[in-house]
């Protein structure tokens, strides 16, 4: 027996057939989203405003009528033995629909207006509604602010939705629901409405225990609102449910049987959890790509400022799963290679036959810790844990006349170390057990030095965990459990779970001159996040202006 992950990313949609008696890979596909990320203009040219990120959902239908058929091609296996399909999307991507599961921007009537189409995890144009959402919510005293690290996000729903209705009250009225990409992909896997606790809980304010807000709250925060909750759909389904059978149209689609098993939607990063073999407290997954997560399963709930959620039951059952991350990773380092860097540092890597990536790597790697003077801040795309502000900007100080990009490059890969320490401190205040790292995601996968540089800065054991297709085999694993309940989680997590081995041990002089760079690194955030306003003042007028072009 099979079944398949489809891991839809921010770029690109990866599928794995797995076998379910090993746990290993048999064939794979990637698809490569069309639209990719719209932040410039929509399809048709309409220009967008600044911080803004949409997906266009004609991308994910192709991925499925592409990469499903693919695996079954490259493996050759008769598709009635695939039991099961599981899909993941990074979250909160949130779309407009209609009742029957339409995209309002498939609308002719709505295709110029970009709050119709899917607003992507990293859009942060919602800053000003998650202000008022945190307002709010602390001036009544509502009971899940604690648990949400005491502020919502702009990625989150709520504040996507109140953006819409009050840009766009046309799309909002004509949207029966507002629904997350991977709820909506196994609908139209299913033909049946459903939503997932992982989804709902993390991006949606819902709790397992107690549902939703009130509708007080939600009226409080704009009387049009007074309809909402209807728009968020069926209770959710637990982790790993049976959301349905593929319906005779996605099996045209596909190439699968209909009836095959589709598992309820997961979040991306959630379901490296069990792909990394996760199935215990004490072991935080960092999936490392464009962006980072931090996931830690618990026996108890606790409130931990900046956390992105603590859902129960939210990755695996029986556990309290908690989410963190960092808004900008690999996207920091892409940002210099493509923005700042000297067109003689190109024509060396060429000329060296190596990567960009590489050559940078290189040079960051032959200085010592401390020897360029400079600091960094990682907050390039906003900053998700420890001050859930979208608003926060990025930076670099100690820049001379001298400096050189080796040395710029270096210090943005110590920034994203010093985020994730920043995390890890967080989970550790509040009581909660971090004992290593395992390091997942594509750049766990490409840069052992690193890895070596997170060790030295959180002074952990970093362990590399998962292949380059974690994800979706994250999602192969929650297909298994849909198309086959009752299997014991402990047999089953270590049988998908992948390690590679590799392990990082701090080397304790670089960690000592981390430790002195980290508390500088703790000043700069202070300043900049806690008692300056200066970055998040220089934005706005950029928005204003922007939005008067």
């Amino acid at each position: 027996m099979f079944v398949i992950g489809v891991d839809f990313g921010t770029l690109s949609a990866r599928a794995l057939l797995v076998d379910t008696f090993s746990g290993k890979s048999a064939a794979s596909a990637v698809f490569e989203y069309p639209h990719g990320v719209m932040d410039r203009c929509l399809p048709d040219g309409t220009p967008l405003p600044g911080d803004w990120a949409l997906q266009h959902p004609q991308d994910y239908l192709d991925a499925l009528g592409n990469v499903i058929p693919a695996v079954l091609e490259k493996s050759g296996i008769d598709p009635a033995d695939v039991v099961g399909v599981g899909v993941d999307v990074t979250a909160c991507t949130l779309l407009p629909v209609r009742a029957d599961g339409t995209p309002l921007c498939f609308d002719p009537a709505f295709a110029g207006d970009r709050h119709a189409y899917v607003k992507l995890w990293k859009h942060h144009a919602a800053s000003d509604e998650a202000a008022r959402v945190t307002a709010l919510a602390k001036a009544r005293g509502e009971a899940f602010l604690p648990y949400y690290g005491g502020r919502v996000s702009p990625e989150w729903a709520l504040p996507k939705i109140m953006e819409t209705l009050s840009g766009s009250p046309e799309v909002y009225a004509a949207a029966d629901r507002f629904i997350e990409a991977a709820d909506w992909i196994v609908w139209m896997l299913t033909g049946r409405e459903t939503r997932s606790v992982c989804c709902q809980g993390y991006k949606f304010l819902y709790a397992p225990e107690s549902g939703y807000p009130d509708d007080g709250f939600f009226t409080a925060l704009d009387a049009r609102l007074a309809d909402v909750k209807s728009k968020f759909g069926p209770e959710p389904l637990p982790v790993g449910a049976r959301a349905g059978g593929l319906s005779a149209a996605a099996a045209e689609l596909t190439g699968l049987s209909v009836g095959t098993s589709v598992a309820a939607g997961m979040i991306d990063a959630h379901v490296f959890v069990p792909a990394a073999g996760i199935a215990s407290s004490g072991e935080l997954l960092g999936i490392m790509g464009t962006s980072a997560c931090y996931m830690l399963l618990s026996e108890k709930k606790a409130a931990v400022p900046g956390i992105c959620g603590v859902v129960k039951d939210g990755i695996l059952p029986g556990f309290y799963g908690y989410e963190a991350g960092q808004s900008s990773v690999g996207d920091c380092f892409q940002w210099m290679i493509d923005n700042a860097l000297p067109q003689s540092y190109i024509k060396e890597a060429a000329e060296k036959g190596v990567g960009i990536h590489r050559l940078l790597g290189e040079k960051a790697a032959a200085l010592a810790p401390g020897e360029s003077g400079l600091l960094a801040l990682d907050w390039f795309n906003g900053c998700r844990t420890p001050y859930v502000d979208g608003m926060l900007s990025g930076g670099i100080v100690g820049l001379t006349l001298q400096t050189r990009p080796g040395e710029i490059y270096r210090a943005l890969l110590e920034a994203t170390a010093f985020g994730a320490r920043a995390i890890v401190e967080n989970y550790l205040s509040a009581g909660l057990a971090v004992d290593s790292l395992l390091a997942s995601g594509g750049i766990a996968q490409k840069d052992p030095f690193l890895l070596q540089l997170y060790a030295d800065v959180l002074g952990l054991p970093v362990r590399v965990a998962g292949g380059a297709e974690g994800g979706a085999l994250g999602a192969a694993f929650y297909a298994f459990l849909a198309a086959c309940p009752g299997e014991d989680l402990s047999a089953a997590v270590p049988k998908f779970g992948e390690r590679s081995g590799s392990v990082y041990v701090p080397d304790s002089a670089h960690k000592a001159i981390y430790d002195l760079l980290y508390e500088e690194y703790r000043r700069l955030t202070s300043y900049f996040a806690c008692g300056n306003d200066v970055m998040k003042r220089l934005k706005r007028i950029s928005q204003e202006r922007n939005s008067h072009v």
